[in-house]
C-alpha cells in the first residue's frame, strides 16, 4: 500500500525555533543572517610557471544577523541594551538560536558569540493597516558555532 514504506528521516521545518539572549528566552517572528564565508585571497609567485593566480582561504567573516519581534507595551529590552553602547565599549551576550523537534527539544543550535545590537528599526505605522507592530534588531557578533544534538 502507499505509504507503508517512507522514509521516517524528513527535513525540519524552519517555523519552529527559540532564541535565548544571555540565557533570557526572547520571542522573535524571523531570524535571518546566519550565514558564515571565507575571504579569498589570490596569491601568484613570481616563478609561478602559471599565468593565474592560486585562491586560498582568508580569514573568515560572519554578516551580521537580523532578527524581528512584535512590539509589546514596556518591552524595552533591546533599545536599553542598545543605549548602553559608549565610545568603543558595549555589553555583549552570547546569543543561542536552536531550531526546534516537534517535542520542543533543540536539534540544530547556532550560537553567537559576543553579540551586540548595531541597529534597531521601530515599527512603520499605516493608519489602514491591519499588521501587527514589528520591529527589527541587527546584531553583530564574533563568530558563530554550529552544534547539532
Amino acid at each position: 500500500m502507499a505509504g507503508e514504506a517512507q522514509d521516517k528521516v524528513w527535513p525540519l521545518p524552519k517555523f519552529y525555533f527559540q532564541v535565548k539572549v544571555a540565557d533570557q528566552e526572547v520571542a522573535f517572528q524571523e531570524v535571518s543572517g546566519l550565514d558564515i564565508e571565507a575571504q579569498v585571497v589570490e596569491y601568484r609567485h613570481g616563478n609561478s610557471p602559471e599565468f593565474s593566480t592560486i585562491k586560498m582561504p582568508g580569514i573568515k567573516k560572519s554578516s551580521n544577523v537580523t532578527l524581528k519581534k512584535g512590539v509589546f507595551k514596556g518591552d524595552n529590552f533591546f533599545w536599553d541594551w542598545f543605549n548602553k553602547i559608549k565610545m568603543n565599549t558595549i555589553e555583549r551576550k552570547s546569543m543561542v538560536i536552536s531550531l526546534l523537534d516537534e517535542g520542543g527539544n533543540p536539534t540544530m543550535t547556532w550560537t553567537l558569540i559576543n553579540a551586540w545590537p548595531t541597529k534597531i528599526t521601530g515599527t512603520d505605522m499605516k493608519s489602514d493597516g491591519n499588521e501587527v507592530a514589528v520591529e527589527t534588531m541587527e546584531v553583530a557578533h564574533e563568530g558563530i558555532t554550529i552544534a547539532n544534538s
